[in-house]
């Protein structure tokens, strides 16, 4: 079955990075393999069943790749593929953007009080 992807590049794109774990996994991927518990640590308060939910979804869009040892217990890595590296200046930008931000807005977001 073909998948049908939005008009709007920038639909694409949140298509595949919108979850925000999505994006937590693949800047850790960055740095190169890993396996689950590693991610599982590194990305923090996620639960098993939705980081493995989301490491799924992000290999059956081509981003990662899964490989399995056969070993006991089994053993799983985790690999960005080219098209997941290719979002790489993307996350750049956010980092750039999100120190700027926290640098003007003292690292919090204003809150607008009415009285």
């Amino acid at each position: 079955m073909e998948k049908s992807l939005p008009a709007c590049p920038v639909e694409i794109t949140l298509m595949l990075i919108s979850d925000r774990w999505k994006v937590l996994i693949i800047r850790d991927l960055l740095d190169g393999t890993k396996r689950f518990g590693e991610i599982k640590k590194s990305v923090g308060n996620v639960s098993q069943k939705v980081l493995t939910a989301n490491l799924r979804s992000m290999e059956d869009s081509g981003l990662l790749t899964r490989k399995v040892y056969a070993e006991v217990p089994p053993r799983v890595e985790y690999t960005l593929t080219e098209t997941g590296y290719s979002l790489k200046p993307i996350l750049d930008a956010m980092v750039k953007w999100g120190t700027e931000y926290k640098q003007k807005n003292g690292g919090c977001p204003k809150v607008n009080q009415t009285d």
